[in-house]
């Protein structure tokens, strides 16, 4: 039977099902899933998204299923992290001529970035003062937080509150964006800042720590698991739930911002509706697959059952997609999250010129600076390709180019 994807099986392992033909599929990437593919409790096979890259304890771009354990490091530190999308009734031809402005109140409205030296200066990515819109959207997490502290006494001195309603660094962003109407769009990109990183973590080295106290050996140190049943898996499971809905809430808040921010550079009334709020990208699922209740991982890759709608975004200066996800049962129902890495960051500020950057970039009100250059179109798959790649996965049903971006 004809097929999508490409199969890569080592006798002993689980398989390894890929979507990844016409796109680049790096051999550390394929070392690191064999080792994945190694864990005794991998249900069925793993399935690689076409923008599949090498991890740290996992392959992003990876959809994980697993029966009676899950691996933290296979989540990651970012929990949550996932996208979100409005199209408003606004025209390309109703923006400013300049959106310097729009771009500059953004930047005012959502915290970003971070200082390079905390101890000396406060961090702008987060509040200084936290304003009645986010404590008011802080409110339905407050409960769940305080559960969360009792249990574990060190998140009380992270950025919890602070950071809800923040950006961050890295490939997060906000963006304006045209569809293939010339509709506006707001798009944006960010998970579950501090407190999501150090529950993250803090689990990863608990996981560790259990290997080491049971003599378990493992292909890689970070595919350390937390079986289910335990005590630690079930405060990972909660916890992680909680990160969730503080990822989800954070890009509310963000989206809420943006579109106050255009109504207040743009002096024409218009309406805005959410076509994809809860997309996440870097979590687990109870779900349920080939006849059993099983755990899924998604390491960079998104939920695409038959009629969900998704957002997978490409990188600054190319195209975006509004998807709608076919329900393809040989990838967990998933599909890919973006176009996917092809340098890391130190190698595209070694090999990607300022002029490339410039050229790549052009028509897009967005930072011009050296230090955007690892997250320039080059250190990514194409985005195009990444999408031929997935036709069975999901359809698009939006086009968008960014006119506008806002990086941390």
């Amino acid at each position: 039977m004809d097929t999508s994807y490409d199969v890569l099986h080592t006798p002993g392992q689980a398989p390894i099902k890929s979507w990844t033909r016409s796109v680049p599929f790096d051999e550390n990437a394929k070392a690191q899933l064999s080792n994945m593919a190694q864990m005794p409790f991998i249900h069925k096979w793993i399935a690689v998204m076409p923008d599949v890259h090498v991890g740290k304890g996992a392959t992003i771009g990876s959809v994980i299923p697993t029966i009676g354990a899950v691996i933290p490091a296979a989540v990651g530190v970012d929990l949550g992290c996932g996208m979100m999308a409005a199209k408003t009734t606004l025209t390309a031809t109703q923006l400013p001529d300049s959106l310097a402005a729009l771009r500059s109140l953004i930047e005012k409205r959502v915290p970003h970035g971070r200082a390079k030296q905390l101890r000396s200066t406060r961090d702008p990515g987060s509040w200084a003062n936290v304003p009645d819109d986010v404590a008011n959207a802080w409110q339905p997490l407050h409960e769940g937080f305080n559960q969360l502290c009792e249990k574990h006494p060190f998140l009380k001195n992270t950025n919890n509150i602070h950071h809800l309603g923040t950006l961050g660094t890295g490939n997060h962003f906000i963006e304006i964006c045209l569809d293939e109407a010339d509709a506006v769009w707001v798009m944006l990109h960010s998970g579950s800042r501090g407190v999501g990183n150090r529950i993250g973590t803090h689990f990863i080295e608990q996981a560790k720590k259990d290997m080491e106290r049971w003599f378990i050996q493992l292909p890689d140190k970070d595919l350390a698991y937390l079986p289910e049943g335990s005590d630690h898996f079930h405060h990972y499971v909660s916890a992680v739930a909680w990160a969730q809905d503080f990822a989800r809430i954070n890009r509310e808040v963000m989206m809420a911002r943006t579109l106050q921010a255009m109504r207040e550079v743009i002096d024409i009334p218009f309406e805005s509706h959410v076509e994809a709020v809860n997309c996440h990208h870097n979590y687990i699922s109870r779900e349920h697959h080939y006849g059993k209740d099983v755990w899924v991982t998604r390491k960079g890759a998104v939920s695409a059952r038959k009629g969900e709608i998704g957002i997978i975004p490409g990188s600054m200066g190319a195209r975006s997609f509004i998807v709608r996800g076919l329900g393809n049962e040989d990838s967990f129902c998933s599909c890919s999250h973006g176009a996917g890495r092809v340098m890391s960051r130190t190698e595209a500020k070694r090999r990607v010129s300022m002029d490339e950057h410039l050229s790549a970039t052009a028509g897009v009100e967005c930072r011009k600076d050296e230090d955007v250059i690892d997250e320039t179109p080059s250190a990514y798959k194409p985005i195009e390709k990444v999408m031929d790649a997935q036709s069975d996965l999901v359809e698009i049903v939006h086009t968008l180019k960014q006119v506008l971006c806002v990086k941390g």
